[in-house]
């Protein structure tokens, strides 16, 4: 097979002038964030959703160019930690704008956002609740619940958050109990979601805890936080976003009407995904025996370094290299003394047979869960770094 440098379809050759540019004057490895896309996914989000709120899921990538810009627009916050909730704050975010989205949370996390004047806070169980409502009195509380989100994912996150639709209603009732404000339920469809049915399934759970309460309890419901799910641009074709909003929003129609609760966005790797192009150098390229029918490519960046969602091949990113010609599959690996560190193997990614050690290997799509997931200094490397272009 023979080819040029094909670059993906969402990226035209004015942009890549420009990120190449910017990206000749770094070492790798780095990941460069173009600033604009981040804006453009938050206009297209708001615009696709008019009638929701937008938090951003700080753990996707919690660059502080990235916070300042959402900040400016406007965007509330979803935060997994206190450390988190520190960097967002740096911007003058109001307390009004940002939830405690974390379920797993130590009492003094909880005093935490409390004392800072955080008022939303997420629970999917008893014990977490009476934490709650110990250390941050009178709050609002929303009730994730568990969901099959794991079918059309790339990253599944149904097992390990969330209860099932009775302990939400039965927690709803302690909530109410303990002197808290039963708010809300939230779900998650699982990250990169490319099967759009599921959000059918999970609004249709939230419409009946909604109407068990409030027929059963006399509990009023006021808001529906739909996580986040919506897809970044990788390698396994997804519907465009213009498709998800129609139906999610045909979807909610069905069992709310045209007067829906109050609704909540998560979004994280949507946001800012497609932002990212993580730039590796080619350290070695070698076969395993005289008859091997690969080569094996190690680059500059691997599992531990910026590429940990490739872990099971789950997340495929578009790869591209200036080298042309003739091309042959092969196995992409990092540079760490760890046998784990193979992104891929099964799936075969092709490189031009001209492609020398020292080449530039450019990762697109990669502006999610990249810098987030670095090893501190496995093998001695060090976090992967981080450039902005405006």
């Amino acid at each position: 097979m023979s080819t040029a440098m094909q670059l993906p379809e969402h990226i035209s050759n004015t942009k890549w002038s420009r990120l190449k540019a910017a990206a000749d004057s770094y070492e790798t490895p780095f990941l460069l964030i173009d600033l604009p896309t981040v804006a453009e996914k938050y206009r297209e989000l708001q615009e696709g959703f008019n009638f929701a709120s937008i938090y951003y899921a700080v753990k996707a990538n919690p660059a502080t160019e990235i916070l300042g810009l959402l900040a400016d627009m406007g965007s509330s916050f979803d935060i997994a930690s206190i450390y988190e909730l520190d960097q967002v704050l740096d911007h003058d975010v109001s307390p009004d704008r940002i939830s405690f989205g974390n379920t797993i949370k130590k009492r003094k996390d909880i005093a935490y956002f409390y004392e800072r004047g955080v008022r939303l806070f997420a629970t999917d169980s008893e014990a977490d609740l009476r934490n709650i409502a110990e250390y941050a009195p009178g709050s609002k509380i929303y009730i994730r619940i568990l969901t099959e989100g794991s079918e059309g994912a790339d990253w599944p996150l149904s097992r390990k958050f969330g209860c099932n639709p009775e302990m939400a209603v039965e927690l709803a009732v302690l909530a109410n109990k303990l002197g808290l404000e039963p708010h809300g339920i939230s779900f998650h469809v699982g990250s990169q979601q490319r099967n759009i049915d599921v959000w059918d399934a999970a609004i249709a759970k939230v419409k009946f805890i909604f109407e068990r309460l409030r027929d059963d309890q006399a509990i009023t419901l006021r808001m529906i936080n739909m996580g986040g799910g919506f897809p970044a641009q990788y390698l396994t074709k997804a519907n465009d976003f213009a498709t998800y909003c129609r139906e999610i929003i045909r979807f909610l129609k069905e069992d709310f009407g045209d007067n829906p609760p109050e609704i909540i966005l998560e979004p994280g790797r949507s946001l800012v995904g497609d932002c990212g192009l993580m730039v590796s150098e080619t350290v070695l390229i070698s076969r395993k025996s005289n008859t091997a029918l690969n080569r094996w490519v190690f680059t500059d960046v691997g599992l531990f370094n910026g590429l940990i969602e490739s872990l099971g091949e789950a997340i495929k990113y578009p790869l591209c290299t200036e080298r042309s010609g003739t091309t042959e599959e092969v196995v992409l690996a990092g540079p760490t003394c760890d046998g784990m560190d193979i992104m891929y193997e099964n799936h075969k990614y092709e490189l031009p047979l001209s492609l020398e050690i020292g080449d530039r290997l450019y990762w697109f799509s990669t502006g999610a869960y990249t810098t987030t997931y670095c090893s501190i200094e496995f093998n001695g490397f060090p976090p992967l770094k981080y450039y902005c272009v405006e």
